[in-house]
């Protein structure tokens, strides 16, 4: 696969859309194509809707969200909408009309539903939607770029019939996601519009960035299919950070390479006939005009690159060791898919383990490998959560209450609003209340955790006791104790897991804002996947691997030094390997 991408090589629709999971390069490649697309004397416009959206330090220019021109591109006009504050904008939007006329607690409950990622996204649709509809834009600039595309799910919300404006105020079922649409009524038509002009391959090009690894790969799978559900065919699919054979030079890079190779061998069925295209690993930090022209044309090492000052850095057994001495009870891994929650979750629970406590392992992984990462013993046992059989049971008792007071454009709404990642973890928020009670008994380690938004929705006016006494009949005791168990640091921790890199150092800090609203401890960060610690002598690893230095030190900033990191992992993940990183 050496189709490196190009504009001379895609359909060059007017508007170009550009998504994927965060951290696999969609602001840098979306960029490249606008400022090479420029350099040509096509007017463009870039905007960026990405809550983590680095574009001013990108063009190392202040941004707005009406559109600057760049100085050394001419014809490029860049627009940085921000996401979240148009959320706050919409929450309040939607809120105010009903303060004064129904009760705080509801107005509470309103409040923290509006709080989600789901409502962020809402909110940069209804932003960008106004650029796909003007009619001006459009003869104005021969081709407008989108870094971030809307999902599926916000998608089909959008194209419900259901009554948006007296949803919120009417429905008592306790969804994760409901309300985001209230008082967009009148912007139906415009919306409409907007998805159709989407799926308008005369029109629009869809470009799924990803990354050559399994869980980038399966996420741009996904995000493929539910695209495409809704008639969006038109998409191409762009592999970014593509190790090139000819630089393997040692066994970090040989690894480096086989495994991106074996992640493409076994590529999800959904993505193999898409038309691809790959941009190969890039050795330094793509900031500034010069880096961004040169993205998709070469591949120059650094030439800065000097002799690497490693800083001072805690190890796995230090955090081990304070979890131990601390005697927290339960302990969540919380980060982005792919950054090695499951991992490092299993090497906590051995390294507890090995001194001699009691510790019970479970998993919501749907690739539910733990069994192949250890083995069970006297002082560590494991458990899975099944997602699926969780999620599908929390549906059917939903619908099936919703059916005997609803309207079927309601049931429509509520249908989609249980496809939402919210709904999700609502669904498994029994199962792990479950789960977190063993920890009377042992320490229970989770390679994953409900986010501070759904536990402060289900904390919201005590309706989590109430969904459940509604869809059970009572409210277990390990449900009553769940949350205030969760908010005692001295029984639990969440560790935070990221990578050296800018996005996903930027989502784990939005994680880490939201667990603090919802009142639960964060002191240990681990920062996975570190090219640094491998003390590889490739010449093109050493120089990506020196980028990494400035993200450690930031997070040892606001983690005031409690942070791990953990050097990248070639290997297939085995005990004998976690045991490794643990000794």
């Amino acid at each position: 696969m050496d189709d490196n991408f190009a504009i001379n090589k895609i359909n060059l629709t007017k508007y170009l859309f550009f998504t994927g999971k965060g951290g696999v390069g969609k602001t840098s490649t979306a960029c490249s194509i606008a400022v090479n697309l420029a350099d040509e004397g096509k007017k463009i416009l870039l905007i960026s809707t990405d809550p983590a959206s680095n574009l001013q330090d990108v063009f190392q220019t202040p941004l707005t969200g009406t559109g600057i021109k760049i100085k050394e591109v001419p014809n490029l006009v860049v627009a940085n909408l921000n996401p979240e504050e148009a959320a706050a904008t919409y929450k309040e939007s939607v809120i105010a009309p009903y303060r004064g006329k129904l009760p705080e607690a509801v107005l509470e409950n309103m409040a923290e539903q509006l709080s989600g990622s789901c409502t962020v996204e809402i909110a940069a649709f209804n932003e960008f939607t106004n650029f796909i509809t003007d009619k001006l834009a459009q003869t104005e600039y021969d081709h407008i770029i989108f870094d971030t595309a809307p999902t599926g799910h916000t998608l089909r919300m959008l194209q419900l019939p259901s009554a948006w404006s007296n949803f919120i105020s009417e429905s008592t079922h306790g969804a994760s996601c409901l309300g985001q649409l209230a008082g967009l009524d009148d912007k139906k038509e415009m919306y409409k519009e907007a998805v159709k002009t989407l799926a308008d391959s005369d029109k629009t090009t869809l470009i799924l960035v990803t990354r050559p690894e399994f869980a980038p790969l399966k996420e741009a799978e996904r995000a493929s299919q539910e695209l495409r559900e809704l008639g969006v065919d038109n998409q191409i699919l762009v592999i970014n950070g593509l190790l090139r054979n000819e630089l393997v030079s040692d066994n970090i890079s040989r690894q480096f390479y086989n495994k991106q190779k074996k992640a493409l061998d076994e590529m999800p069925p959904g993505l193999r006939k898409l038309e691809k295209y790959t941009v190969p690993l890039r050795s330094y930090n793509i900031e500034g005009i010069n880096s961004i022209r040169n993205l998709l044309k070469n591949d120059d090492i650094n030439e800065n690159t000097k002799e690497i000052i490693v800083p001072e850095m805690l190890k796995l057994q230090d955090l081990i060791q304070d979890l131990f001495k601390q005697n927290k009870k339960v302990i969540f891994t919380m980060g982005k898919g792919g950054v090695g929650k499951t991992t490092l979750a299993a090497a906590i629970a051995l390294g507890l383990a090995e001194k001699g406590a009691k510790v019970h392992l479970t998993t919501t992984d749907p690739a539910d490998h733990l069994d192949f990462v250890i083995a069970q013993s006297d002082n560590v046992t494991i458990s899975k959560i099944d997602e699926e059989v969780e999620l599908n049971k929390y549906k059917e008792e939903v619908l099936k209450t919703a059916k005997d007071s609803m309207s079927d454009n309601d049931i429509a709404y509520i249908e989609e609003d249980l496809r939402s990642p919210c709904t999700q973890e609502i669904a498994l928020f029994r199962a792990f209340a479950e789960i977190v009670e063993k920890a009377d008994n042992e320490i229970v380690v989770i390679d994953t955790a409900p986010t501070g938004h759904t536990l402060l929705l289900l904390d919201a006016t005590e309706s989590y006791h109430k969904e459940i006494q509604r869809t059970q009949g009572n409210v277990p005791e390990s449900v009553k104790k769940l949350l205030p168990r969760l908010r005692n640091k001295n029984e639990t921790e969440v560790v935070i897991v990221t990578l050296p890199e800018t996005t996903p150092v930027f989502e784990a800090l939005r994680l880490q804002e939201d667990l603090k609203r919802a009142g639960i401890n964060n002191k240990w960060w681990i920062i996975n996947s570190s090219l640094l610690l491998t003390e590889t002598d490739n010449v093109f690893l050493k120089a990506k691997a020196q980028t990494e230095i400035t993200w450690i030190n930031k997070v040892k900033e606001f983690a005031e030094d409690n942070v791990v990191v953990v050097p990248w992992q070639g290997a297939e993940i085995k005990e004998e390997n976690i045991r490794n990183l643990i000794n």
